[in-house]
């Protein structure tokens, strides 16, 4: 029989930009380099290039090693159905390093199949529910900074002495927009902000 073949994959958002932990767990289980598959993006979908070519290498000879199962993904229903791509149609097993109880090579029976989904939908249900908490988080978080009086994105320019002078100028048409930002030492936007905001 055809040796089987172990490939890896990493996911790390861009913000968590360091791969090494999942690298040398994959590295640990025996998964070639040549054979480990990374993409730089967020889990909410599987829109992701180094993904979908894992994917379209997996036989009934595989087995897939990743990390943690919010390395797969975070929404509960694709990542369920990206389970059943992999384990039924695929037919490859699955081995999540960080959970024993998810290796679909153990118990190839009608009871070790059932523990798995089980386990995964569990998982994958937390795993999102994570997410949305994250997020309902980071809402609430903006909301009382807001109602403390914390100023989002960039300071305010103040205005300089001689805008008014120069406004009118411009309004006039005596000088151009080009004109009226230089001599107030404003970018072009900043002064047509400002002017929109007198009128």
């Amino acid at each position: 029989m055809e040796k089987l073949k172990m490939y890896g994959y990493i996911r790390v958002s861009t913000r968590e930009q360091n791969e090494d932990r999942q690298r040398i767990a994959l590295r640990d289980m025996g998964v070639p380099d040549n054979r480990i598959f990374m993409d730089k993006l967020s889990g909410k979908d599987f829109e992701r290039p180094q993904y979908k070519r894992l994917l379209r290498k997996l036989d009934d000879n595989s087995v897939l090693y990743i990390k943690s199962i919010d390395r797969l993904g975070r929404n509960y229903a694709d990542l369920n159905e990206q389970w059943r791509i992999i384990t039924k149609e695929k037919r490859a097993d699955i081995v999540v390093i960080d959970m024993p109880i998810l290796d679909t090579r153990r118990e190839k029976n009608l009871l070790g199949t059932f523990i798995s989904d089980i386990v995964l939908a569990l998982l994958s249900y937390v795993a999102e529910n994570e997410r949305i908490n994250i997020r309902q988080r980071q809402a609430e978080g903006i909301a009382a900074a807001k109602a403390r009086g914390v100023k989002f994105g960039r300071p305010s320019v103040p205005l300089p002495e001689n805008f008014d002078e120069v406004y009118g100028a411009w309004k006039a048409k005596k000088i151009t927009l080009q004109q009226a930002a230089q001599i107030c030492n404003l970018a072009k936007s900043t002064f047509f902000d400002k002017a929109k905001q007198l009128e």
